[in-house]
């Protein structure tokens, strides 16, 4: 009932974001909070000419060029 749906939803939670449940196994060991990245650096290339475009592009809406391929990401895995 609702505390099986409880349960449900915490180990989906759990799978999503496995790095906050080390950090916090973490803390119960050591009692110091870890540094959590939430953000790892890729490396891959595309069109020169395109990137140029998206940067002015980005630049000129004052838009941040990671998070709208984040985004586009997100969307592409769902």
């Amino acid at each position: 009932m609702l505390s099986d749906k409880v349960v449900e939803r915490a180990k989906k939670i759990i799978k999503e974001n496995p790095e906050y449940f080390e950090a916090l196994v973490e803390f119960e060991k050591t009692k110091k909070i870890p540094k959590l990245n939430y953000k790892k650096r890729a490396n891959f290339t595309i069109d020169s000419r395109l990137l140029k475009e998206f940067r002015n592009y980005c630049k000129e809406r004052r838009l941040n060029m990671s998070n709208i391929l984040e985004k586009y990401i997100k969307e592409e895995l769902n």
